[in-house]
């Protein structure tokens, strides 16, 4: 039992209804209404009901927002909270789980990662930074500012993950790569112009990536040194590649091992501007739409209920 009951906002994917993912977000809140609190469920039909519904949810000010998913409900709740004294909570149930991964909350454990929230619940939430990007909205055209919490994809990597969110099966980690497979087929070199704290260049590559968190797909360590609260952005610099060098290097991404190849760099920056043309990005495995974009940094944008230790925390936080 809490010392102190809090009121609680618990969002649940709206494709989490089926798979062995469905239990979850009742199990998260049974659990939390047996440890005394108040729980407020958001289940919806489709993302754009429940994006509505969370607003107004988290207007009320709760004491916390939870979401039941993968790294698309982590985004829908960092946009929801970002900015705000609204804490974010996860309890993972989706495909990668890349930023229940880097904050160190088991992905694979639903009583665990429930024990994990109940006791962030009684401690006060961390801070850890957020990347906002300003983009043209996909309807309309029209500029567009939208939060992230693990990383933005603008390149080969934001093509197979597309290309993996429109399959539904098979289940896991493993479409992304087969999607991989797919995508490397076709891949050719994609002319960039990126500029990072106002310094401009321009040059063929096979992707950036802007991380604020370690991993993508499933625990790919793209940027495997990122830190989630140090105020600063990771760019993963791909250099062109042909298909036999791609396969050669991505096998050691599991490990974060790619870095020490001569043809990927990390750079760190609080302000990156993406330009390239019929590349679209993808934030958090949401796609954003086509470049350009410009991303900032914001540190301390969000209250995150984690752990009291991380990878991709700072030595100390």
């Amino acid at each position: 039992m809490s010392t102190k009951p809090k009121r609680i906002v618990v969002a649940v994917n709206p494709s989490a209804s089926f798979g062995k993912g469905k239990h979850v977000g009742p199990a998260v809140i049974t659990s939390l209404r047996a440890m005394g609190h108040e729980v407020e469920p958001l289940i919806e039909q489709d993302y754009f009901s429940l994006v509505e519904s969370g607003r107004k949810a988290v207007a009320s000010k709760p004491d916390a927002l939870v979401v039941v998913g993968g790294d698309g409900m982590v985004n829908l709740g960092a946009n929801l909270v970002a900015g705000t004294k609204v804490p974010l909570g996860i309890v993972p149930s989706g495909t990668g789980n890349d930023m229940a991964r880097g904050l160190g909350i088991p992905h694979e454990n639903t009583e665990q990662a429930i024990r994990i929230l109940a006791d962030a619940l009684e401690r006060k939430p961390k801070r850890i930074d957020a990347g906002r990007v300003t983009h043209a909205d996909r309807s309309t055209g029209e500029p567009k500012q939208t939060w992230f919490a693990c990383l933005v994809s603008a390149g080969f990597d934001a093509i197979v993950n597309e290309r993996a969110n429109i399959w539904t099966y098979p289940k896991g980690p493993s479409r992304y790569n087969i999607a991989l497979v797919y995508e490397l087929l076709r891949m050719k070199p994609i002319t960039y112009t990126l500029t990072m704290d106002g310094v401009k260049s321009t040059f063929e590559a096979s992707l950036i990536t802007v991380a604020n968190n370690q991993s993508l797909g499933g625990g790919m360590k793209v940027t495997p040194n990122a830190k989630v609260d140090d105020g600063l952005l990771d760019v993963l610099i791909v250099q062109k590649l042909s298909r036999a060098s791609f396969l050669r290097i991505f096998p050691r991404v599991y490990k974060g091992e790619h870095i020490t190849d001569h043809r990927v760099s990390i750079t760190h920056a609080k302000h990156v501007i993406i330009e390239a043309t019929e590349i679209s990005a993808t934030a958090d495995g949401e796609t954003l739409g086509p470049l350009p974009l410009e991303i900032h940094v914001v540190p301390g944008a969000l209250l995150i209920l984690a752990p009291e230790t991380a990878p991709s925390f700072t030595e100390g936080s």
